[in-house]
């Protein structure tokens, strides 16, 4: 069967663009105008993955995002104007999983939806569980625990987590981030990674405004600043 994608965009033209494109590619494709529409159709239908524009009537696109999120980890993909800068990175705080700006090249959405899906199903890479104080990473299970309780953390945000607590002390450039994240494949803003590293932060660490886990190396990148055991 192929993949189910819901458009969530008011604007008719450009749906039909994104429609066009999508079903051209070999996905089944689900339209609506209307952020209440599409909660209605999410919690009714099965869909792989959400393309979502900001600005809707009815429920706005970043309280879509936030319904969506609390309940299920359906791929979304935040379409921005790029004066809507803020809500973009708010979008991302609020779990969207991958942005792409306005006006778009339809290839590049398409290559989205697909990098998207792609890394959404592959198999957990099998590795220990890592500790570094009262943190707890199990990569096979996808699950972040500390003081004994879990952590939701979206797909982006376990990444990087687990790829810098792998590599202790080893700093990683945004791009090095973001292509592990992508495989190879992302083209884009590397500020995202910056919104995934607060938000984490505001997660993992006792302090977020004083981080002692994840280190921000001015001019280069992050880093993973704690010692981590393997059991």
């Amino acid at each position: 069967m192929s993949d189910r994608i819901m458009v969530v965009e008011d604007e008719q033209a450009i749906r039909a663009v994104i429609e066009f494109a999508l079903t051209d590619a070999g996905f089944e494709v689900v339209s609506v105008g209307r952020g209440d529409e599409a909660l209605a159709v999410i919690g009714a239908q099965h869909i792989d993955l959400v393309i979502l524009d900001l600005m809707l009537p009815g429920v706005d696109g970043l309280e879509v995002c936030r319904q969506i999120r609390a309940e299920r980890m359906t791929p979304i993909i935040i379409l921005s104007a790029r004066s809507e800068e803020l809500d973009k990175v708010l979008g991302l705080e609020l779990g969207a999983d991958d942005y792409v700006t306005k006006p778009f090249s339809p290839r590049e959405l398409v290559s989205r939806v697909r990098a998207n899906l792609r890394r959404m199903r592959s198999e957990p890479e099998r590795g220990q569980v890592m500790e570094a104080g009262d943190l707890e990473i199990d990569p096979v299970a996808r699950t972040v625990v500390r003081a004994g309780e879990e952590i939701y953390l979206t797909f982006s945000e376990f990444e990087i987590l687990h790829k810098l607590a792998s590599s202790p002390r080893r700093v990683f450039t945004r791009e090095e981030l973001m292509n592990h994240l992508w495989e190879g494949s992302f083209f884009g803003d590397l500020r995202s990674v910056d919104v995934h590293v607060r938000h984490l932060r505001q997660k993992v660490e006792v302090d977020a405004a004083n981080p002692e886990l994840i280190r921000t190396v001015r001019g280069v990148g992050y880093a993973f600043g704690a010692d981590v055991t393997r059991t």
